[in-house]
């Protein structure tokens, strides 16, 4: 796999949910926690964010990127525009960054032990692309079922 292989998906599914918030008939809806769910869209959509902006842009591209995870389950109400500039601030951070590794970069052990022993950085951007669409099937959920109730 290429760097531009997993640019473009990150990029296709960082659109995707772009795409998901401005569906929700309202702005508030993005934050509501119906019974049983954890998480709202706006909670998940700042966790990705942070996620991405440290593991791809802090770490691999040495972006100065400061992570809040704490901020990111505990935020609310944050406007729709600024959650979509952020995800599209994400896609150029990702653009870049992943556009200078090389093909030995991407064979080399990621810079942290995330998972408690040595990983490869190929292997860690896969895991990350698919962190990626496990909480955009939960967004999408989010939505629909909020639609229907």
């Amino acid at each position: 796999m290429t760097t531009s292989a997993l640019t473009e998906l990150f990029v296709r599914d960082l659109n995707r949910l772009v795409t998901e918030l401005e569906q929700y008939p309202t702005e508030d809806q993005i934050w509501l926690l119906p019974t049983g769910i954890n998480n709202s869209a706006g909670t998940l959509a700042l966790h990705l964010v942070g996620n991405l902006q440290h593991f791809i842009g802090a770490v691999l591209g040495d972006t100065g990127y400061v992570r809040d995870r704490e901020a990111e389950f505990n935020d609310r109400n944050v406007p729709a525009h600024q959650l979509i500039q952020s995800i599209n601030s994400t896609i150029e951070i990702i653009d870049t960054v992943l556009g200078k590794l090389s093909s030995e970069s991407l064979q080399s052990k990621y810079p942290l032990e995330v998972f408690g022993e040595p990983i490869s950085t190929i292997k860690f951007l896969i895991h990350l692309q698919g962190h990626l669409n496990y909480h955009l099937g939960q967004v999408n959920y989010h939505r629909r079922l909020l639609a229907h109730s």
